[in-house]
């Protein structure tokens, strides 16, 4: 029955695929909103290939290839050539290299996961999985790029999606993965269960405007996550410190 079923985690996979390939053909012909919209029916079927692979038990090694492929011209190309048609095709050298890091450092994003994935930790993900990018740039374009926001506005804000977006993906900061919403995952994750209900309803009634606030609140979860662990480590190691070591470091810092 799995062998039968197997195919159709592969099939929304490869429609993820043709999306990211839709995105950069209307983002070619200048229709941004059209692009962006693509980039978010390829995150649609990138959530379902997983969900659809673990209910019939067909996970596979061909299917986490075909999947990493896919992202990375959904989630990759896609979301820089959007970057480069809407705002950098304008500085010439300097804005093709710019507009391709989210497609570089995707690339590198997915290699590190697939080479991590014996003993991986499935609580977090080491960086910010290459989806959040492409969504948040999308997001952007399709809803505040020019309208929301002024064009001086708009401008800073490409500048740091170009930079801190892809030096995001392949830090260490840890992200929540996306729950499962089962009895054990609610129990064990209250919380993070009901923040993802409260987003979904929050971009519900906002008619998608939402999206974009919620990925810069996903972003921001593991930097935060990082300076609270890294505070806890400095205070932390000093308090386990013997008197004599604490008179030591108090010289030192005198």
């Amino acid at each position: 029955m799995a062998n039968r079923m197997g195919f159709i985690p592969s099939l929304f996979t490869v429609l993820n695929l043709f999306c990211g390939f839709m995105s950069i053909i209307n983002a070619d012909a200048q229709n941004l909103e059209q692009a962006s919209l693509f980039i978010l029916y390829a995150g649609l079927f990138d959530m379902f290939d997983g969900v659809v692979a673990r209910f019939t038990g067909t996970s596979s090694r061909f299917g986490v290839e075909l999947d990493s492929l896919a992202d990375l011209v959904s989630f990759g190309v896609a979301p820089s050539f959007i970057l480069y048609k809407a705002f950098f095709f304008a500085h010439d050298g300097f804005g093709i290299a710019l507009a391709s890091l989210i497609m570089i450092f995707g690339a590198l994003r997915l290699a590190r996961f697939n080479a991590q994935l014996v003993g991986f930790d499935k609580a977090y993900f080491s960086g910010v999985p290459v989806p959040i990018p492409a969504v948040t740039v999308s997001s952007f374009f399709l809803f505040y790029y020019n309208k929301n926001f002024n064009l001086y506005t708009s401008e800073i804000f490409i500048y740091c999606m170009a930079i801190a977006l892809p030096l995001l993906m392949v830090s260490k900061f840890k992200y929540d993965t996306t729950p499962k919403f089962n009895k054990r995952e609610v129990k064990e994750h209250p919380v993070k269960s009901v923040i993802v209900v409260l987003s979904v309803i929050l971009i519900a009634v906002t008619k998608g405007e939402g999206l974009f606030a919620f990925c810069l609140f996903y972003i921001s979860t593991g930097i935060f996550r990082s300076t609270k662990n890294q505070i806890k480590r400095v205070f932390g190691s000093k308090k386990n410190l013997s008197p004599e070591e604490s008179e030591k470091l108090k010289l030192k810092s005198n």
